[in-house]
């Protein structure tokens, strides 16, 4: 008899403090439901349907039946029997990732002077594929140029690039050009346009171009938490069980040319002039956050997103605290609702300390116009 109501291995529960969501780490969905359901399936992917029925009254059953089919026709579990869940084990939640640095994020106003064959061969020693540059000033076409044919015969496998909106004649067909030559490109994304959009669908996870209407013009834009930058799939989801969502692996070069775990951080493991990419990671204290997870950040550990959604270090509620939540996050686990972090006056003096003043002007500005 199929008895029991079962979880598929990739449709994991994560409980908060007032809801529950079950991600759909395959098919990358989110689905809310109550803690009460969630904790019928306890610590395991299962429960005993008619066993949980005789508990109920007409009212509940009729529930419970309604959160059975919605499972059901989203594909989230199944029904089989005791005799059968051997053959239907859980997930692995192990994480591997055979580099020393997995993403290197590099900014620079129009020239990255440092980006250079010695750099890239840096980053081959330490295993990375990825690279995302930030140009926070109009980037020249021989710029951009002489950086993807540095990389074409590399070992780097993808490519980021964010660049701010020119005023000119052909900008987005040159644009479209530069995307199609050099297919490691996976995203390019035109900071300060008129608005946000996905300008061209890639394929195969290269060749996007998007734009957003906010203007990129430093470090200090980094670390919004927003569901529309959830990353719903079982590496993140893995991941971050066990390291940071956002620093673990990474390595950072700010504008000035500053080793950092994040341009947006303050500490600086030496000058790229005078100390080497390998020399910065061997360092003891460059892999302190690698390891903070959601479960011990505050507010985090109360969320119910807190295994699909990123992370910041740099901007914290309060500064002095390495574990608390991110600055620039302005959802509530205890009511279920996200507000504008900008706003919340429990978090005006975090925004001084960081001088984020003007930011939060020009945001309040863009917002009523």
């Amino acid at each position: 008899m199929n008895e029991l109501m079962l979880l598929y291995s990739h449709c994991i529960i994560v409980k908060g403090a007032s809801r529950s969501v079950i991600c759909d780490l395959q098919r990358k969905n989110i689905h809310p439901v109550p803690n009460a359901f969630a904790e019928l399936f306890g610590n395991g992917r299962y429960f005993n349907v008619p066993e949980i029925m005789r508990q109920l009254d007409d009212e509940g059953k009729e529930i419970l039946n309604e959160y059975l089919e919605f499972m059901e026709q989203n594909e989230l579990a199944f029904r089989c029997s005791h005799d059968e869940l051997a053959f239907f084990p859980e997930m692995s939640e192990e994480w591997l990732f055979p580099a020393h640095i997995s993403h290197c994020l590099l900014d620079a106003d129009r020239d990255f002077f440092y980006f250079n064959e010695d750099f890239l061969k840096q980053l081959e020693r330490l295993c990375c594929n990825f690279i995302q540059f930030r140009f926070f000033q109009e980037a020249s076409w021989a710029e951009l140029k002489r950086i993807m044919d540095i990389i074409c015969p590399s070992q780097i496998k993808s490519i980021e690039l964010i660049i701010p909106y020119k005023e000119e004649d052909f900008f987005y067909q040159d644009i479209e050009i530069l995307v199609k030559k050099y297919k490691k490109i996976s995203i390019l994304t035109i900071s300060g346009a008129s608005v946000a959009k996905m300008y061209k669908q890639g394929h195969h996870g290269s060749g996007y171009i998007m734009q957003t209407d906010t203007k990129i013009g430093s470090e200090i834009h980094c670390g919004v938490v927003h569901s529309s930058l959830f990353s719903v799939n079982i590496s993140t989801y893995t991941e971050s069980l066990k390291f940071n969502s956002c620093l673990n692996r990474k390595i950072s070069v700010d504008a000035e040319g500053n080793i950092k775990n994040c341009p947006s951080m303050k500490e600086s493991f030496g000058n790229i002039k005078d100390r080497s990419l390998n020399e910065a990671v061997d360092d003891p204290e460059f892999k302190k956050y690698w390891t903070i997870t959601k479960d011990q950040i505050t507010k985090c550990k109360d969320c119910e997103f807190r295994h699909v959604c990123t992370d910041c270090r740099a901007y914290l509620d309060h500064p002095e605290d390495r574990y608390s939540a991110p600055l620039k996050c302005g959802y509530d686990p205890q009511t279920c609702e996200w507000e504008d972090w900008s706003t919340n006056p429990l978090k005006e003096k975090a925004i001084h300390e960081y001088r984020m003043q003007e930011l939060v002007k020009s945001m309040t500005f863009s917002k009523n116009n």
